[in-house]
């Protein structure tokens, strides 16, 4: 299946899609250019990015540009980091990109989907991965996790709020594409969904951003919509026997999820479906009345 092996893979084959274009037809960036915020003109503020700050650097992903690239193979002060968007999910991922024996993991684009989700490939062993389940679910590192990094998905204007230096993913990528049209504005309006997904619930709107957390094998959703529409809200909560803090920006629809020592832990802002697709047995969060 696009040149994929998937005869062992852990999930039913039968339940891995093919997106369209076909391998690498959705081109991964490596080392892309990166500009200062003061050169970002045509970013407006409500514009949404992914943002990863790492090793002292600050870096934003315009969701404009990962529509068409979804996986830029990037670098912070030579760490080797993975930052990964679905667009059918509105889930964005970094990972730290390091191969067992040290070397740079490079992931490309398969064309293929799990629950709707894209599969990324390892270009060493060409095994698929998942993104959002962060599992390599077929090939050489069939059953490998990845290693999450904190990645907001936000705006542009709360990301250079917080990161006044932050560089900005270049549009010079070498590719024709046309960054200004968001070609999921309609689908992500609509609630059908492109592609079949194991798991599905009803009674709220496939496509209501959440923002996801989990630990110790505890997943939780916090779905915006529970919150007052503006503004910024913190509160206390307690998630696989730990304490967390959960920041919540109704403004820039975003979140971030803390530990009991105040450090960022890595969560998930997607799609309610793709959350729930991945984590059938997660609670919804309901603010108490």
């Amino acid at each position: 299946m696009n040149g994929f092996d998937v005869s062992r893979a852990d999930v039913p084959a039968s339940e891995i899609r093919r997106g369209g274009p076909p391998r690498d037809g959705i081109p991964a960036l490596t080392d892309p250019e990166f500009l200062p915020p003061d050169q970002a003109g045509w970013l407006e503020d409500d514009d949404r990015v992914l943002g990863v700050h790492r090793n002292g650097i600050a870096k934003a992903y315009p969701l404009g540009i990962m529509n068409y690239h979804e996986i830029v193979n990037d670098v912070f002060a030579g760490e080797p980091i993975a930052v990964t968007y679905c667009p059918l999910c509105f889930a964005g991922l970094a990972f730290e990109a390091v191969e067992p024996d040290g070397t740079r993991l490079m992931l490309g684009v398969s064309g293929l989907l799990y629950n709707s989700d894209v599969l990324l490939y390892d270009r060493r062993t060409e095994s698929l991965w998942s993104q959002i389940g962060a599992t390599a679910i077929s090939g050489p590192r069939r059953g490998e996790t990845l290693e999450s990094v904190p990645t907001a998905n936000t705006t542009w204007g709360a990301w250079r709020e917080e990161h006044p230096d932050s560089l900005v993913l270049s549009r010079d990528t070498d590719y024709a594409r046309n960054y200004d049209r968001d070609p999921y504005a309609e689908y992500a309006e609509d609630e059908a969904l492109m592609f079949p997904v194991r798991f599905r619930t009803h009674g709220q709107h496939p496509k209501t951003p959440v923002l996801g957390a989990e630990i110790d094998g505890e997943a939780r959703a916090y779905p915006f919509t529970a919150f007052p529409a503006t503004g910024r809200h913190q509160f206390e909560d307690e998630l696989g026997g730990e304490r967390i803090t959960i920041l919540i920006d109704s403004d820039a629809q975003s979140g971030r999820v803390l530990d009991e020592q105040g450090e960022e832990i890595a969560s998930l802002i997607s799609f309610w479906f793709a959350w729930f697709a991945f984590h059938p047995e997660t609670d919804l969060y309901e603010p108490r009345q």
